[in-house]
Protein backbone atom coordinates (compact mmCIF):
# COMPACT_ATOMS: atom_id res chain seq x y z
CA UNK A 1 0.00 0.00 0.00
CA UNK A 2 2.95 2.28 0.78
CA UNK A 3 4.60 2.13 -3.00
CA UNK A 4 0.62 2.81 -4.09
CA UNK A 5 0.37 6.05 -2.00
CA UNK A 6 3.43 7.67 -3.04
CA UNK A 7 2.23 7.27 -6.41
CA UNK A 8 -0.84 8.42 -5.75
CA UNK A 9 0.75 11.80 -4.51
CA UNK A 10 2.46 11.85 -7.17
CA UNK A 11 -0.35 12.03 -9.58
CA UNK A 12 -2.12 13.78 -7.16
CA UNK A 13 0.07 16.32 -5.75
CA UNK A 14 -2.81 18.81 -4.06
CA UNK A 15 -3.72 15.59 -1.90
CA UNK A 16 -1.16 17.04 0.49
CA UNK A 17 -3.27 20.37 0.68
CA UNK A 18 -5.81 18.07 2.58
CA UNK A 19 -3.09 15.94 5.13
CA UNK A 20 -4.59 18.00 8.01
CA UNK A 21 -7.76 15.96 7.43
CA UNK A 22 -6.23 12.43 8.02
CA UNK A 23 -5.17 14.18 11.25
CA UNK A 24 -8.95 15.26 11.89
CA UNK A 25 -10.19 11.83 11.45
CA UNK A 26 -7.65 10.42 14.08
CA UNK A 27 -9.02 12.92 16.35
CA UNK A 28 -12.61 13.37 15.46
CA UNK A 29 -13.85 9.90 14.60
CA UNK A 30 -11.25 7.75 16.03
CA UNK A 31 -13.68 5.14 15.96
CA UNK A 32 -13.08 4.56 12.06
CA UNK A 33 -9.95 3.12 12.35
CA UNK A 34 -9.99 1.72 16.08
CA UNK A 35 -12.54 -0.61 14.64
CA UNK A 36 -11.38 -1.13 11.39
CA UNK A 37 -14.20 0.38 9.30
CA UNK A 38 -13.93 1.06 5.78
CA UNK A 39 -16.84 3.45 5.20
CA UNK A 40 -17.81 3.97 1.91
CA UNK A 41 -21.47 5.25 1.89
CA UNK A 42 -21.31 8.80 2.34
CA UNK A 43 -24.05 9.15 0.05
CA UNK A 44 -26.15 7.11 2.42
CA UNK A 45 -25.18 9.36 5.50
CA UNK A 46 -21.87 11.44 6.65
CA UNK A 47 -20.29 10.77 10.08
CA UNK A 48 -20.68 12.99 12.87
CA UNK A 49 -17.41 14.43 14.43
CA UNK A 50 -16.77 14.40 18.07
CA UNK A 51 -16.27 17.79 18.41
CA UNK A 52 -19.77 18.40 16.83
CA UNK A 53 -21.89 16.39 19.62
CA UNK A 54 -19.51 18.00 22.38
CA UNK A 55 -20.15 21.57 21.33
CA UNK A 56 -23.77 20.59 20.70
CA UNK A 57 -24.11 18.78 24.12
CA UNK A 58 -22.16 21.69 25.68
CA UNK A 59 -24.88 23.94 24.58
CA UNK A 60 -27.83 22.12 25.96
CA UNK A 61 -26.15 21.44 29.31
CA UNK A 62 -25.53 25.39 29.30
CA UNK A 63 -29.03 26.81 28.80
CA UNK A 64 -33.00 26.00 29.91
CA UNK A 65 -34.50 25.73 26.09
CA UNK A 66 -38.50 25.05 25.32
CA UNK A 67 -40.96 25.12 22.47
CA UNK A 68 -40.47 28.31 20.76
CA UNK A 69 -44.07 28.87 20.04
CA UNK A 70 -44.01 31.19 23.10
CA UNK A 71 -42.32 34.52 24.54
CA UNK A 72 -41.09 33.20 27.76
CA UNK A 73 -37.88 32.90 28.92
CA UNK A 74 -36.95 29.24 27.85
CA UNK A 75 -39.27 29.57 24.88
CA UNK A 76 -37.13 33.20 23.64
CA UNK A 77 -33.76 30.89 24.22
CA UNK A 78 -34.74 28.89 22.10
CA UNK A 79 -35.69 30.92 19.46
CA UNK A 80 -32.27 32.85 19.38
CA UNK A 81 -31.15 29.63 18.82
CA UNK A 82 -33.38 28.89 15.42
CA UNK A 83 -33.12 32.11 14.47
CA UNK A 84 -29.00 31.93 14.10
CA UNK A 85 -29.10 28.21 12.44
CA UNK A 86 -31.81 29.74 10.20
CA UNK A 87 -29.40 32.98 9.18
CA UNK A 88 -26.33 30.62 9.07
CA UNK A 89 -27.77 28.19 6.34
CA UNK A 90 -28.66 31.32 4.04
CA UNK A 91 -25.03 32.53 4.93
CA UNK A 92 -23.55 29.17 4.36
CA UNK A 93 -24.80 28.67 0.71
CA UNK A 94 -24.58 32.54 -0.09
CA UNK A 95 -28.41 33.76 -0.06
CA UNK A 96 -29.85 37.00 0.30
CA UNK A 97 -32.00 36.62 3.09
CA UNK A 98 -34.11 39.66 1.01
CA UNK A 99 -34.82 36.96 -1.68
CA UNK A 100 -34.45 33.63 0.08
CA UNK A 101 -35.94 32.01 3.00
CA UNK A 102 -35.71 28.77 5.14
CA UNK A 103 -38.30 26.67 5.87
CA UNK A 104 -36.64 23.73 8.58
CA UNK A 105 -37.82 19.95 7.16
CA UNK A 106 -37.32 16.77 8.72
CA UNK A 107 -35.28 16.02 5.02
CA UNK A 108 -34.66 16.69 1.46
CA UNK A 109 -38.13 14.41 0.12
CA UNK A 110 -40.35 16.51 3.39
CA UNK A 111 -38.75 19.45 1.19
CA UNK A 112 -40.24 18.00 -1.90
CA UNK A 113 -43.69 16.94 -0.52
CA UNK A 114 -43.70 20.48 0.37
CA UNK A 115 -43.46 22.01 -3.02
CA UNK A 116 -45.41 19.31 -4.67
CA UNK A 117 -48.49 19.29 -2.53
CA UNK A 118 -48.72 23.19 -2.11
CA UNK A 119 -47.11 24.14 -5.89
CA UNK A 120 -50.46 25.65 -7.59
CA UNK A 121 -51.11 22.78 -10.32
CA UNK A 122 -54.32 23.41 -12.57
CA UNK A 123 -55.23 22.55 -16.30
CA UNK A 124 -52.67 23.33 -18.53
CA UNK A 125 -50.21 23.28 -16.05
CA UNK A 126 -46.80 21.30 -16.78
CA UNK A 127 -43.99 19.05 -14.31
CA UNK A 128 -40.91 18.72 -16.03
CA UNK A 129 -38.20 16.08 -14.41
CA UNK A 130 -35.03 14.46 -15.73
CA UNK A 131 -35.46 10.78 -15.53
CA UNK A 132 -32.25 11.02 -13.54
CA UNK A 133 -34.08 11.78 -10.18
CA UNK A 134 -34.95 10.58 -6.76
CA UNK A 135 -38.49 8.86 -5.82
CA UNK A 136 -39.35 11.86 -3.83
CA UNK A 137 -38.95 13.92 -6.86
CA UNK A 138 -40.67 11.44 -8.79
CA UNK A 139 -43.46 11.65 -6.20
CA UNK A 140 -44.87 14.95 -7.09
CA UNK A 141 -46.37 13.89 -10.14
CA UNK A 142 -49.21 12.26 -8.17
CA UNK A 143 -49.79 16.10 -7.30
CA UNK A 144 -50.23 17.34 -10.78
CA UNK A 145 -52.00 14.25 -11.75
CA UNK A 146 -55.06 14.96 -9.45
CA UNK A 147 -55.01 18.38 -10.69
CA UNK A 148 -54.97 17.98 -14.66
CA UNK A 149 -51.29 18.95 -15.29
CA UNK A 150 -48.94 17.35 -17.67
CA UNK A 151 -45.87 15.36 -16.72
CA UNK A 152 -43.05 14.94 -19.05
CA UNK A 153 -39.65 13.33 -18.59
CA UNK A 154 -36.18 14.58 -20.29
CA UNK A 155 -34.26 11.32 -20.86
CA UNK A 156 -30.53 10.22 -20.37
CA UNK A 157 -28.31 8.87 -22.77
CA UNK A 158 -26.18 5.61 -22.01
CA UNK A 159 -23.62 4.38 -21.14
CA UNK A 160 -22.99 7.62 -19.69
CA UNK A 161 -26.37 8.00 -17.94
CA UNK A 162 -26.46 12.24 -18.70
CA UNK A 163 -29.21 14.01 -19.64
CA UNK A 164 -29.94 14.30 -23.20
CA UNK A 165 -29.34 18.54 -23.39
CA UNK A 166 -31.31 18.50 -27.15
CA UNK A 167 -33.66 16.75 -25.77
CA UNK A 168 -34.11 18.89 -22.78
CA UNK A 169 -33.92 22.06 -24.80
CA UNK A 170 -37.30 20.72 -26.44
CA UNK A 171 -38.79 19.83 -23.41
CA UNK A 172 -37.66 23.28 -22.08
CA UNK A 173 -39.61 25.26 -24.77
CA UNK A 174 -43.04 23.00 -23.69
CA UNK A 175 -43.66 26.09 -21.36
CA UNK A 176 -46.65 27.38 -21.39
CA UNK A 177 -46.71 30.97 -20.95
CA UNK A 178 -49.27 32.40 -18.22
CA UNK A 179 -49.27 28.74 -16.68
CA UNK A 180 -47.58 27.24 -14.28
CA UNK A 181 -44.70 25.11 -15.18
CA UNK A 182 -42.01 23.22 -12.58
CA UNK A 183 -38.63 22.07 -13.71
CA UNK A 184 -36.95 19.33 -10.97
CA UNK A 185 -33.54 17.37 -11.32
CA UNK A 186 -30.77 17.05 -9.20
CA UNK A 187 -27.39 18.79 -9.05
CA UNK A 188 -25.89 15.44 -8.47
CA UNK A 189 -27.32 11.88 -9.37
CA UNK A 190 -27.54 10.17 -5.73
CA UNK A 191 -27.18 6.80 -8.11
CA UNK A 192 -24.48 7.52 -10.53
CA UNK A 193 -22.55 10.28 -9.23
CA UNK A 194 -22.95 12.45 -12.46
CA UNK A 195 -23.46 15.87 -12.00
CA UNK A 196 -26.07 17.53 -13.95
CA UNK A 197 -25.61 21.33 -15.11
CA UNK A 198 -26.53 24.17 -12.79
CA UNK A 199 -26.58 26.24 -16.05
CA UNK A 200 -30.12 24.72 -16.43
CA UNK A 201 -31.72 26.68 -13.43
CA UNK A 202 -31.30 29.87 -15.87
CA UNK A 203 -31.88 28.54 -18.82
CA UNK A 204 -35.38 27.10 -17.28
CA UNK A 205 -35.97 30.12 -16.39
CA UNK A 206 -35.25 31.90 -19.56
CA UNK A 207 -38.21 29.44 -21.07
CA UNK A 208 -41.00 30.59 -18.17
CA UNK A 209 -40.00 27.44 -15.40
CA UNK A 210 -39.86 27.65 -11.78
CA UNK A 211 -36.74 25.40 -11.09
CA UNK A 212 -36.49 22.77 -7.98
CA UNK A 213 -33.17 22.06 -7.25
CA UNK A 214 -32.66 18.72 -5.52
CA UNK A 215 -29.08 19.40 -3.96
CA UNK A 216 -28.91 16.86 -1.31
CA UNK A 217 -26.33 14.50 -3.23
CA UNK A 218 -24.35 17.62 -4.28
CA UNK A 219 -23.92 20.13 -1.55
CA UNK A 220 -21.64 17.41 1.15
CA UNK A 221 -18.93 18.12 -1.19
CA UNK A 222 -19.27 21.15 -3.77
CA UNK A 223 -19.90 24.61 -3.16
CA UNK A 224 -23.48 26.12 -4.40
CA UNK A 225 -23.98 29.74 -4.29
CA UNK A 226 -27.36 30.78 -4.14
CA UNK A 227 -25.94 34.26 -5.48
CA UNK A 228 -25.47 33.08 -8.89
CA UNK A 229 -27.70 30.11 -9.22
CA UNK A 230 -30.81 31.06 -8.44
CA UNK A 231 -33.44 28.21 -8.36
CA UNK A 232 -36.85 29.04 -6.66
CA UNK A 233 -36.10 25.98 -4.57
CA UNK A 234 -33.24 23.96 -3.00
CA UNK A 235 -33.79 20.75 -1.09
CA UNK A 236 -31.00 19.57 1.35
CA UNK A 237 -30.58 17.10 3.96
CA UNK A 238 -28.27 18.17 6.90
CA UNK A 239 -27.00 15.02 7.86
CA UNK A 240 -26.03 14.14 4.30
CA UNK A 241 -23.20 17.29 4.64
CA UNK A 242 -22.03 16.99 8.32
CA UNK A 243 -23.39 14.02 10.15
CA UNK A 244 -25.95 14.80 12.94
CA UNK A 245 -28.55 16.02 13.39
CA UNK A 246 -30.44 13.21 11.47
CA UNK A 247 -34.00 13.97 11.12
CA UNK A 248 -33.46 17.53 9.85
CA UNK A 249 -33.60 18.81 6.57
CA UNK A 250 -34.53 22.23 4.91
CA UNK A 251 -36.44 23.75 2.08
CA UNK A 252 -34.60 26.78 0.84
CA UNK A 253 -36.69 28.95 -1.23
CA UNK A 254 -37.11 32.21 -2.91
CA UNK A 255 -39.70 34.49 -0.73
CA UNK A 256 -41.04 35.10 -3.88
CA UNK A 257 -41.63 31.55 -4.89
CA UNK A 258 -43.06 30.16 -1.65
CA UNK A 259 -45.57 32.77 -1.70
CA UNK A 260 -46.53 31.12 -4.97
CA UNK A 261 -47.30 27.95 -3.03
CA UNK A 262 -50.90 27.21 -1.79
CA UNK A 263 -51.01 24.93 1.16
CA UNK A 264 -53.96 22.15 1.06
CA UNK A 265 -53.86 22.01 5.06
CA UNK A 266 -52.59 23.65 8.35
CA UNK A 267 -51.59 23.02 11.36
CA UNK A 268 -50.58 24.21 14.38
CA UNK A 269 -47.90 26.53 14.14
CA UNK A 270 -48.71 27.57 10.61
CA UNK A 271 -51.49 29.19 10.91
CA UNK A 272 -52.15 33.32 12.04
CA UNK A 273 -55.87 33.02 12.62
CA UNK A 274 -58.11 30.50 12.75
CA UNK A 275 -62.12 29.74 13.72
CA UNK A 276 -64.29 27.00 14.17
CA UNK A 277 -67.09 29.16 13.96
CA UNK A 278 -66.29 30.68 10.54
CA UNK A 279 -64.82 28.17 9.22
CA UNK A 280 -62.09 29.59 7.73
CA UNK A 281 -58.15 30.01 8.59
CA UNK A 282 -55.16 32.31 7.72
CA UNK A 283 -51.97 30.68 6.87
CA UNK A 284 -48.85 32.30 8.66
CA UNK A 285 -46.34 34.23 6.12
CA UNK A 286 -42.93 32.82 4.75
CA UNK A 287 -41.41 30.20 6.76
CA UNK A 288 -43.80 29.54 9.67
CA UNK A 289 -46.86 28.60 7.21
CA UNK A 290 -44.59 25.45 6.16
CA UNK A 291 -43.10 24.42 9.72
CA UNK A 292 -45.77 22.02 10.68
CA UNK A 293 -46.49 21.68 14.40
CA UNK A 294 -42.99 21.96 16.93
CA UNK A 295 -39.67 22.11 15.01
CA UNK A 296 -37.08 19.70 16.20
CA UNK A 297 -36.05 22.19 17.76
CA UNK A 298 -33.53 20.56 20.23
CA UNK A 299 -31.22 19.93 17.35
CA UNK A 300 -31.25 23.38 15.61
CA UNK A 301 -28.29 24.52 17.52
CA UNK A 302 -26.36 21.29 15.80
CA UNK A 303 -27.12 22.95 12.52
CA UNK A 304 -24.94 25.81 13.28
CA UNK A 305 -22.30 23.94 14.81
CA UNK A 306 -22.33 21.42 11.57
CA UNK A 307 -22.31 24.47 9.21
CA UNK A 308 -19.08 26.09 11.52
CA UNK A 309 -17.67 22.52 11.12
CA UNK A 310 -17.47 22.89 7.38
CA UNK A 311 -16.87 26.19 6.80
CA UNK A 312 -13.84 25.95 8.93
CA UNK A 313 -12.28 22.85 6.98
CA UNK A 314 -13.68 24.79 3.67
CA UNK A 315 -16.10 23.43 1.20
CA UNK A 316 -13.79 23.78 -2.18
CA UNK A 317 -10.52 21.78 -0.48
CA UNK A 318 -13.62 18.89 0.90
CA UNK A 319 -14.38 19.20 -2.83
CA UNK A 320 -10.87 18.65 -4.28
CA UNK A 321 -9.93 15.83 -1.80
CA UNK A 322 -12.99 13.47 -2.66
CA UNK A 323 -12.13 14.41 -6.33
CA UNK A 324 -8.35 13.16 -6.07
CA UNK A 325 -9.55 10.22 -4.05
CA UNK A 326 -12.61 9.03 -6.51
CA UNK A 327 -10.03 9.88 -9.50
CA UNK A 328 -7.66 7.15 -8.02
CA UNK A 329 -10.45 4.68 -7.29
CA UNK A 330 -11.90 4.60 -10.69
CA UNK A 331 -8.71 4.68 -12.29
CA UNK A 332 -7.83 1.69 -10.35
CA UNK A 333 -11.01 -0.08 -10.71
CA UNK A 334 -11.00 -0.01 -14.66
CA UNK A 335 -7.85 -1.52 -14.65
CA UNK A 336 -9.09 -4.74 -12.72
CA UNK A 337 -8.95 -7.67 -15.85
CA UNK A 338 -9.87 -11.11 -15.24
CA UNK A 339 -6.93 -13.55 -16.80
CA UNK A 340 -8.52 -13.51 -20.70
CA UNK A 341 -9.03 -9.71 -20.14
CA UNK A 342 -12.73 -9.32 -19.78
CA UNK A 343 -13.22 -6.66 -16.82
CA UNK A 344 -13.86 -7.13 -12.81
CA UNK A 345 -16.02 -3.94 -12.88
CA UNK A 346 -18.79 -2.66 -14.96
CA UNK A 347 -19.17 0.93 -14.60
CA UNK A 348 -22.90 2.62 -14.50
CA UNK A 349 -22.51 6.60 -15.89
CA UNK A 350 -19.71 8.97 -17.11
CA UNK A 351 -16.41 7.92 -15.52
CA UNK A 352 -14.16 9.81 -18.02
CA UNK A 353 -14.70 13.60 -17.00
CA UNK A 354 -14.82 15.89 -13.73
CA UNK A 355 -17.97 16.80 -13.50
CA UNK A 356 -19.26 14.08 -11.11
CA UNK A 357 -19.02 13.60 -7.47
CA UNK A 358 -17.90 11.04 -5.02
CA UNK A 359 -20.27 8.56 -6.08
CA UNK A 360 -19.91 5.46 -7.80
CA UNK A 361 -22.06 3.03 -8.86
CA UNK A 362 -20.63 -0.35 -10.46
CA UNK A 363 -21.16 -3.78 -10.33
CA UNK A 364 -18.81 -7.17 -10.32
CA UNK A 365 -18.56 -9.61 -13.30
CA UNK A 366 -16.95 -13.42 -13.40
CA UNK A 367 -14.79 -14.06 -16.75
CA UNK A 368 -17.74 -15.36 -18.52
CA UNK A 369 -19.24 -11.83 -18.23
CA UNK A 370 -22.19 -13.18 -15.41
CA UNK A 371 -23.12 -10.07 -13.00
CA UNK A 372 -22.52 -11.36 -9.74
CA UNK A 373 -25.10 -11.27 -7.12
CA UNK A 374 -24.42 -7.85 -5.33
CA UNK A 375 -26.36 -8.92 -2.15
CA UNK A 376 -23.81 -11.78 -1.99
CA UNK A 377 -20.64 -9.33 -2.54
CA UNK A 378 -22.40 -7.30 0.35
CA UNK A 379 -22.34 -10.03 2.22
CA UNK A 380 -18.25 -11.14 1.84
CA UNK A 381 -18.01 -6.92 2.48
CA UNK A 382 -19.60 -7.10 5.44
CA UNK A 383 -17.23 -9.33 7.05
CA UNK A 384 -14.20 -7.43 6.48
CA UNK A 385 -15.96 -4.35 8.12
CA UNK A 386 -16.35 -2.68 4.59
CA UNK A 387 -19.80 -0.35 4.44
CA UNK A 388 -21.27 0.58 1.42
CA UNK A 389 -24.95 -0.24 -0.36
CA UNK A 390 -26.33 -2.06 -2.56
CA UNK A 391 -30.19 -1.68 -4.66
CA UNK A 392 -31.31 1.01 -6.65
CA UNK A 393 -30.72 3.92 -3.95
CA UNK A 394 -34.41 4.73 -4.82
CA UNK A 395 -33.75 5.95 -8.83
CA UNK A 396 -36.04 4.10 -10.68
CA UNK A 397 -35.27 6.19 -13.49
CA UNK A 398 -31.73 6.06 -13.82
CA UNK A 399 -32.08 2.54 -12.99
CA UNK A 400 -34.58 1.07 -15.81
CA UNK A 401 -32.46 3.11 -18.20
CA UNK A 402 -28.63 1.65 -17.22
CA UNK A 403 -29.77 -1.91 -16.67
CA UNK A 404 -32.21 -1.49 -20.15
CA UNK A 405 -35.27 -2.76 -18.91
CA UNK A 406 -37.73 -3.08 -21.21
CA UNK A 407 -41.82 -1.13 -21.16
CA UNK A 408 -42.92 -4.83 -21.38
CA UNK A 409 -41.09 -6.11 -18.41
CA UNK A 410 -42.11 -3.13 -15.99
CA UNK A 411 -45.62 -3.93 -16.90
CA UNK A 412 -45.50 -7.81 -16.13
CA UNK A 413 -43.85 -6.84 -12.84
CA UNK A 414 -46.18 -4.22 -11.94
CA UNK A 415 -48.85 -6.06 -12.84
CA UNK A 416 -48.15 -8.70 -9.95
CA UNK A 417 -47.02 -5.80 -7.58
CA UNK A 418 -50.20 -6.50 -5.05
CA UNK A 419 -49.00 -9.48 -3.80
CA UNK A 420 -45.21 -8.04 -2.87
CA UNK A 421 -44.65 -7.28 0.62
CA UNK A 422 -41.53 -5.09 -0.46
CA UNK A 423 -39.83 -3.14 -2.98
CA UNK A 424 -37.01 -6.23 -3.20
CA UNK A 425 -40.10 -8.52 -4.93
CA UNK A 426 -40.60 -6.12 -7.48
CA UNK A 427 -36.50 -6.09 -7.85
CA UNK A 428 -36.40 -9.57 -8.03
CA UNK A 429 -38.90 -10.05 -10.62
CA UNK A 430 -37.16 -7.65 -12.76
CA UNK A 431 -33.86 -9.24 -12.36
CA UNK A 432 -30.16 -7.72 -12.23
CA UNK A 433 -30.88 -3.84 -11.48
CA UNK A 434 -29.44 -3.56 -8.21
CA UNK A 435 -25.73 -2.10 -7.88
CA UNK A 436 -23.15 -1.43 -5.80
CA UNK A 437 -22.59 1.91 -4.52
CA UNK A 438 -19.47 3.46 -3.72
CA UNK A 439 -19.34 7.29 -1.99
CA UNK A 440 -16.70 9.00 -0.52
CA UNK A 441 -16.59 11.48 1.40
CA UNK A 442 -14.20 14.39 3.49
CA UNK A 443 -12.81 11.88 5.96
CA UNK A 444 -11.97 8.78 3.54
CA UNK A 445 -8.37 8.26 3.46
CA UNK A 446 -6.20 6.73 0.67
CA UNK A 447 -6.57 3.38 3.27
CA UNK A 448 -10.04 3.23 2.21
CA UNK A 449 -10.05 3.39 -1.11
CA UNK A 450 -7.02 0.95 -1.35
CA UNK A 451 -8.74 -1.57 0.92
CA UNK A 452 -12.15 -1.64 -1.45
CA UNK A 453 -9.92 -1.83 -4.59
CA UNK A 454 -8.22 -5.33 -2.92
CA UNK A 455 -11.44 -6.50 -2.04
CA UNK A 456 -12.70 -6.23 -5.38
CA UNK A 457 -9.35 -8.27 -6.80
CA UNK A 458 -10.51 -11.23 -4.57
CA UNK A 459 -13.62 -11.47 -7.44
CA UNK A 460 -10.93 -11.97 -10.00
CA UNK A 461 -9.68 -15.05 -11.68
CA UNK A 462 -6.09 -13.68 -11.52
CA UNK A 463 -3.26 -15.01 -9.80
Amino acid sequence: MQKAYEKFLNDFPGFKNTFDFDELRKNEYPLLDEQNHTYLDFTGGNLYSKSQIEEHSKILFGGVYGNPHSTNPTSRAMTELVKKARFHVLSFFNADPEEYEVVFTKNTSEALKLVGESYPFSDGDQYLLTTDNHNSVLGIREFDRVRGAKTTYASMMTPSLTINEAILQECLDMAVPEKNNLFAYPAQSNFSGVQHSLDWVEKAHEKGWDVFLDAAAFVPTNKLDLSKVKPEYIGISFYKMFGWPTGVGALIAKRSALSKLHRPWFGGGTIVAVSVSANTHNLAKGAAGFEDGTLNYLSMPAIDTGLSFIEKLGIDRIHNRVQYLTRWLIDNLKELKHDNGEPVIRFYGDVDTDKRGGTIAINLFDSDGRQLNSDKVQAIANKQMISFRTGCFCNPGISETAFQVSDGEIYSCLSGASSYTSADDYRNCIGSIGAIRISIGFISNFHDIYKFVEFVKQFSNKD
